[in-house]
C-alpha cells in the first residue's frame, strides 16, 4: 500500500518536472527566436517609445509702427486643465482645498461664481476626469497665481495641475490698423494683411530637438547631432504713425455714426516716397451696433470715383491740347442730354456760362462731360488710352494682398462701350478704382507727374539689426508733363479757395483737392438717388506738398452726402494733427533775410525779465507790473518790456520763452508737450489763440 502511494506521488513529481523542462524550452525558444528574428524589431520600438523628436517652434516676428510702438506681437498663453481625480488626491485632502481652490479660481478669472466652481470641480471628479478644463487663454501672469492656489500649488502629480503652452498674436493697440496688420491662418490657406503679405519673414524657421522619457513621464533632452536649432520670425518696422492713425480712426469713427453711414476710410500718403501713414477702414455692424474694422475698403473694394475723376479727365483734356482753362462753356440750366439720357448738375452755376476752370472747381458734370464729349466723340480711344497710359487700367501691385482690379473701359469691346458711356466716364462713372489707386494718381499729379507705388512697410529686422530698407518705388516716372502737373494743382488750390471746397480754406497752412459726389447703383435698379459715396482727395500744404490724403464715406443717411460736407471734414482733422505735429512742414517766414537781421527777443516771468534788464545795464522804454508774463525786446539803444498774457482755455504764444518756463505754461493749460533743440522757443505747432484741448500735444522748435 504504501509502495503504491509512493510511487503516486513520484509519478505526479516528475510529471511536474516535466511541465517545468517543457517551459523552460518553450522560454528558451522564445527568447532565442525574439533575440534572432524580432529582436531589431522591438528594440527599434523601444526607443520609439523612449526617445521622441520634439518640434521647437520659432518666435514669430513683431510688427511695430514707424516710431517704434508694437502693433501685432506674440505672447504665451496656457489652456489650464487639472487632474482632479488624480490618486495623489485623497478625497478627504479633495474635500477641505475644494472651496478654498474655488474661491481663489473666481476671484482670479471672473468668469464664474465660488459656488459654480465648487459644483463643477465636485462633478468633475465624481465622473473620474483626469483632463477637466479650467481655463483657456491664460496668461503667464495668471499661471504664476495659479500655482499657488490650494491643491494646485502641490504640482503636476501631487497636485493634478496641467498647463499646455501655447502662443497667441496680440495686437497692444487693439483695433487700430487691425485690418491693415491683417493675420495669417496656414490651415485655411487665409492671408490678410502685413501678417499674410510677410508671413513667411514673420514667421521664421522651426527646428527639432530629441528628448528622451523619463519615469514620471516627463522628457528631458539629450544630445544629438541631428538636431536643429529654430530660427526666431524677422520684425517688421510699417511705415504706420499711430498717432496719426488713432486720428484718422477717431474723425472717421465720429463722422460715420453723425452721417449714418454704411462704411468709410481714410489714407494718408508721403508724397514723395508713397509711404502709407495711416490707413483706417470701418464698417458697420449691424449685430454690435457700432464701426469696426472687419474689411479694408481702402484696397480691396472697386467704387466709381464720381467726381474726383474729373482730374483724369482734365489731364487727358491739358495733354492732348483740347482746351484752354479759359474756354467757355454752356451749361444752361445745369442739365443736358446725352443719347436721350440726362447729365445734371448739382445745381444751375451762375447764368449758365462758365469756364474749363469754373467747371472744374465747381464740380460741373455739365460742363466737364462736354468738354470731354467734344474733344473725343470722334476718337474716344484717344482719352481712353490716355487713362491707360498713366496707368489707371492697372493695380499698383501692393504688398497686401486683395488688391481691386480697376476697370476703365475701352470703345474697342462692343459689348460695354455705348454712347453715353465717353461722357458718364468723364465725370467717374462706368469706371472702378479702390480708394488707394485714386489717391495714388493724385499724388503722383502733386508729385509732378511721378506714380509711386503705396508702401506699407519701412524695414525689416531681425535681432535688432536692419535685414532690409524699402526705398521708394516708382510705377511711371511721367504720367503727364510738368506744365500739365502745375497746371492740374492750381485747379485744385481753386477747389478750395473758390469751389465746392471753401470750408477748408484756413489761414495757417493751404490745402488742395477735389470733392466728389457719387451716386451708387442700386443692384439691377440703375444710380439711386438715395446712396451715395462722399469723397475728398487732396493734399497739404498746397505751397510744399508733404502728404496726400483721401476719406470716402460710403452711403450717408443723415442727411447730408456731399464730399464738402461728409468726407472734407475728417480730411481736415487728419491734416490739422500732421500739421501740429510735424514741424518740418510749416512754411518758413516770408521774409528770411529780414528775421536774420532781427535779434530774437526772450519772454519769462517779469520779474526774471526785470533782473536781466537791471544786470544788462539796459535802458527801458517801458516797464510793464501788471503782468506775471513778459517779453523783453532789445530795440537800438533801450529795451522794451511787454505784458504777455496767459488766457484760459487759449493756446498762450510762448515764443522766446525758455523750454522750461513754455512747460510750464502749457502743462498746466493740460497740454501734452514735446520740445526739439536746445534754447529759447523758436516755433510752436499750434497757433497761439487756439482753443484748448484737453490732452492735446504741442510740439515746440528751439532756437538750437
Amino acid at each position: 500500500m504504501m509502495d503504491k502511494v509512493k510511487r503516486d506521488i513520484l509519478w505526479r513529481v516528475y510529471l511536474i518536472y516535466l511541465g517545468i523542462f517543457l517551459f523552460s524550452l518553450a522560454v528558451i525558444g522564445k527568447a532565442v527566436y525574439i533575440q534572432f528574428s524580432e529582436g531589431r524589431e522591438l528594440i527599434q520600438k523601444a526607443k520609439k517609445q523612449e526617445l521622441r523628436y520634439f518640434k521647437r517652434e520659432a518666435v514669430r516676428g513683431n510688427i511695430y509702427a514707424t516710431g517704434g510702438s508694437l502693433l501685432a506681437t506674440s505672447i504665451p498663453i496656457f489652456e489650464i486643465r487639472m487632474d482632479v481625480d488624480s490618486e495623489h488626491i485623497s478625497d478627504k485632502f479633495f474635500n477641505e482645498k475644494v472651496d478654498s481652490l474655488a474661491y481663489c479660481l473666481s476671484h482670479l478669472f471672473k468668469n464664474k461664481s465660488k459656488w459654480e466652481y465648487k459644483r463643477d470641480l465636485v462633478r468633475a471628479r465624481q465622473s473620474g476626469n483626469r483632463y477637466y478644463l479650467l481655463k483657456r487663454d491664460v496668461t503667464y501672469a495668471q499661471l504664476k497665481e495659479l500655482r499657488k492656489f490650494p491643491i494646485l500649488r502641490l504640482g503636476k502629480y501631487r497636485g493634478g495641475l496641467i498647463s499646455i503652452s501655447q502662443t497667441k498674436r496680440q495686437m497692444p493697440f487693439k483695433d487700430l490698423a487691425r485690418r491693415t496688420i491683417g493675420y495669417h491662418i496656414e490651415d485655411e490657406n487665409i492671408y490678410v494683411g502685413l501678417e499674410g503679405a510677410y508671413a513667411v519673414v514673420l514667421q521664421g524657421v522651426d527646428g527639432q530637438q530629441l528628448r528622451r522619457r523619463i519615469n514620471n513621464g516627463d522628457w528631458i533632452p539629450v544630445h544629438d547631432k541631428n538636431e536643429i536649432e529654430s530660427e526666431n520670425g524677422k520684425d517688421i518696422v510699417s511705415s504706420i504713425d499711430i498717432e496719426i492713425q488713432d486720428v484718422a480712426e477717431n474723425a472717421l469713427y465720429k463722422h460715420l455714426k453723425e452721417h449714418k453711414a454704411y462704411q468709410g476710410c481714410a489714407i494718408l500718403m508721403e508724397v514723395e516716397t508713397g509711404f502709407i501713414r495711416a490707413i483706417a477702414n470701418l464698417r458697420y455692424d449691424s449685430t454690435s451696433k457700432t464701426y469696426d474694422e472687419s474689411y479694408n475698403y481702402a484696397i480691396a473694394e472697386n467704387v466709381e470715383p464720381g467726381s474726383t475723376f474729373k482730374l483724369a479727365s482734365m489731364l487727358c483734356l491739358l495733354e492732348d491740347d483740347k482746351i484752354n482753362l479759359n474756354d467757355t462753356i454752356d451749361t444752361g440750366d445745369g442739365w443736358t442730354t446725352y443719347y436721350s439720357h440726362t447729365l445734371k448738375d448739382a445745381h444751375k452755376i451762375g447764368d449758365g456760362k462758365i469756364t474749363a476752370r469754373e467747371a472744374f472747381e465747381k464740380s460741373s458734370n455739365v460742363g466737364i462731360s462736354k468738354l470731354v464729349y467734344e474733344a473725343y466723340k470722334n476718337k474716344p480711344e484717344q482719352y481712353v488710352d490716355r487713362l491707360y497710359n498713366i496707368g489707371l487700367n492697372k493695380p499698383l501691385g501692393i504688398s497686401i494682398p486683395g488688391e481691386g482690379i480697376p476697370l476703365i473701359k475701352h470703345p474697342d469691346n462692343k459689348k460695354s462701350w455705348y454712347g453715353t458711356t465717353l461722357p458718364w466716364m468723364s465725370i467717374g462713372y462706368e469706371v472702378l478704382l479702390t480708394p488707394l489707386q485714386i489717391l495714388s494718381f493724385y499724388n503722383a499729379i502733386v508729385n509732378n507727374g511721378r506714380l509711386v507705388k503705396p508702401l506699407f512697410v519701412e524695414e525689416i529686422r531681425q535681432a535688432g539689426q536692419s535685414v532690409e530698407k524699402f526705398k521708394p518705388e516708382v510705377i511711371n516716372s511721367s504720367i503727364c508733363s510738368e506744365a500739365t502737373s502745375d497746371t492740374l494743382k492750381n485747379l485744385m488750390e481753386g477747389v478750395v479757395q473758390r469751389g465746392t471746397a471753401q470750408r477748408l480754406k484756413n489761414s495757417i497752412y493751404s490745402i488742395a483737392g477735389k470733392t466728389g459726389t457719387a451716386q451708387i447703383a442700386d443692384r439691377n435698379m440703375g444710380y439711386s438717388k438715395k446712396i451715395y459715396n462722399a469723397s475728398f482727395v487732396g493734399y497739404f500744404p498746397a505751397d510744399d506738398p508733404k502728404y496726400s490724403c483721401i476719406v470716402v464715406v460710403s452711403k450717408p443717411s443723415g442727411g447730408w452726402y456731399y464730399g464738402s460736407s461728409v468726407a472734407a471734414p475728417v480730411f481736415k482733422e487728419i491734416a490739422d494733427k500732421v500739421y501740429s505735429t510735424h514741424l518740418d512742414i510749416h512754411s518758413k517766414p516770408e521774409d528770411e533775410e529780414q528775421e536774420a537781421k532781427v535779434p530774437l527777443y526772450i519772454a519769462g516771468k517779469t520779474s526774471e525779465m526785470k533782473k536781466v534788464i537791471n544786470n544788462c545795464s539796459l535802458e527801458m522804454d517801458t516797464v510793464i507790473t501788471d503782468s506775471e508774463w513778459s517779453v523783453l525786446i532789445p530795440l537800438e539803444e533801450k529795451a522794451q518790456l511787454a505784458p504777455r498774457y496767459i488766457k484760459e482755455n487759449q493756446i498762450p504764444n510762448v515764443v522766446g520763452m525758455g523750454a522750461r518756463d513754455a512747460i510750464y505754461i502749457l502743462e498746466n493749460l493740460g497740454l501734452e508737450t514735446y520740445v526739439k533743440g536746445k534754447g529759447k522757443v523758436k516755433r510752436q505747432s499750434i497757433e497761439p489763440g487756439s482753443l484748448v484741448r484737453t490732452g492735446q500735444k504741442i510740439y515746440l522748435e528751439l532756437s538750437t
